[in-house]
């Protein structure tokens, strides 16, 4: 017997959804405490509506985030030109996965549904910006933000004020316009602008971070703290080297 003649016709509607996206879409459709789909004939199309509403948001995320990138990428070429430098190394892109977004949504107990994605959720669109010093981040910045079509939504600045545990960045949640076929739609992204130096800890941070059964994990946390500062002062002596080859020390 084939395997699928088993399941319910809203078993089956699963089977079509991408595995990246059943795990959000479930949530979704009714709430957490009932069960995935309910029995009866609207299921699967309630089911696939939700599903097409959810790629459209993450379609849109993916815009707004090309929006941004191109921003960045024109300045770094305007700049390049008339400075002979680039303020920034490289920029990374990302959205978070349907997974990633439940589990948010779940652990600040707000709804899970499209609507609540879109008020809640600031960095589901997010990009990265790796800059060789300091002192360009917040050139950077500045160049990013005076765009008229650009809103500043938030800004935290954990390079001035690093975290607790060492880390080091600038974020900025902004607002940005896309144009689709019929609508113009404000969107949010989060953008990071990190050093080259700043972003190799949090890399390896994150990735002992989530290291299981963790000996001495007090001593631990202090031996990244303090590495988190021996990067910092790193970056502080290779901007004075620039600022001295530059004639500005």
């Amino acid at each position: 017997m084939n395997s699928t003649e088993s399941l319910t016709p809203d078993e089956r509607a699963l089977q079509t959804v991408p595995e990246a996206d059943r795990a959000a879409l479930k949530y979704m459709l009714e709430p957490p405490s009932s069960s995935i789909l309910p029995n009866s004939g609207e299921a699967p199309e309630k089911f696939l509506r939700a599903m097409a509403n959810f790629r459209k948001l993450m379609m849109m995320y993916r815009c707004a985030s090309m929006e941004i990138e191109t921003k960045l990428n024109v300045l770094n070429a305007e700049f390049s030109l008339n400075h002979n430098r680039n303020p920034f190394e490289s920029i990374k892109s990302r959205i978070k996965t349907p997974e990633s977004i439940v589990e948010k949504l779940q652990r600040k107990k707000l709804p899970v549904n499209i609507q609540s994605i879109e008020q809640n959720l600031f960095d589901v669109a997010g990009i990265r910006v790796i800059c060789s010093f300091p002192e360009d981040i917040y050139v950077v910045r500045d160049l990013l933000l005076n765009q008229d079509d650009l809103t500043l939504v938030d800004e935290k600045d954990y390079i001035r004020s690093p975290k607790p545990n060492g880390y080091r960045s600038l974020h900025l949640i902004v607002e940005v316009p896309i144009f689709l076929a019929e609508e113009k739609r404000p969107m949010k992204v989060e953008v990071q602008l990190r050093t080259i130096a700043m972003d190799f800890w949090a890399s390896l941070e994150h990735k002992l971070k989530y290291k299981k059964s963790i000996q001495n994990a007090e001593q631990i946390a202090q031996k990244l703290k303090e590495s988190a500062e021996l990067s910092a002062l790193l970056d502080l002596q290779m901007q004075e080297i620039r600022r001295q080859i530059d004639g500005r020390a």
